[in-house]
């Protein structure tokens, strides 16, 4: 579904005059259509992250299909795998190495995978500062597999990625899904997670994997639907 001016100020609760000052000078991403703008919802929380724009949990509830089972942060990021000193010099060499340690099923073609990477990171850098990069393709992608995942991998080398802050990319999360719904729910709680001062701290520490896990579980525990669930 694409975004209209007024679906993405609710999105990011600013006024609709905020978000075309936002496209003229901060290069929020869209096209025009028939004279009026519009945008992917994964292209604004991606820029949203980047430009430390806050995203309300509660704004993103609509990702959710209440017919889906979509799966937790925490559940994705075990099933993806937390890897460390991940060899690399550039951008190519660093996401051909993260690709070839992603916990993928066999029949899943890594070399396209890579390749729809690299091609996002030609139109744009998917660093979202902070030394952290989130690359994902320009449209989500529907790979085979049965469960979302989300795999961390921490370079062995700083790498640039073209970072609006300017620092090198140390901390990369890939997200694999089958579907466009759960990249679009994985993709929005990482951005609600990376925007915790304790969570974004251990992550540029490279903690260890169980103290990642559990702060990844505490976050979970506060997004709006999961204090709904505890207060029945």
């Amino acid at each position: 579904m694409k975004l209209t001016v007024r679906d993405v100020s609710e999105l990011l609760d600013v006024s609709e005059k905020t978000v075309y000052r936002w496209i003229n000078d901060r290069k929020l991403p869209g096209y025009r259509m028939s004279g009026q703008y519009r945008f992917s919802r994964a292209e604004v929380l991606a820029w949203a992250t980047a430009n430390k724009i806050n995203v309300s949990p509660a704004a993103l509830s609509d990702v959710e299909n209440p017919n889906e089972v979509l799966p937790t942060l925490p559940d994705a990021l075990q099933a993806g795998g937390i890897f460390y000193r991940i060899e690399g010099n550039d951008v190519a060499s660093a996401l051909r190495n993260v690709v070839e340690v992603v916990r993928l099923p066999d029949e899943v073609d890594r070399a396209f995978l890579l390749e729809v990477l690299l091609a996002r990171e030609n139109l744009a850098s998917t660093a979202v500062g902070d030394g952290i990069a989130i690359p994902h393709p320009r449209t989500p992608l529907v790979l085979h597999v049965e469960k979302p995942l989300v795999c961390l991998c921490f370079l062995e080398h700083p790498i640039d990625f073209k970072a609006l802050d300017g620092q090198p990319v140390q901390a990369v999360f890939t997200v694999v899904t089958p579907t466009v719904r759960s990249h679009l729910h994985l993709l929005s709680r990482l951005a609600f997670a990376l925007r915790d001062t304790e969570f974004k701290a251990l992550v540029k520490a490279q903690a260890g994997r169980e103290e990642l896990l559990k702060s990844v579980r505490r976050l979970s525990l506060e997004l709006p639907e999961a204090q709904e669930k505890q207060g029945r």
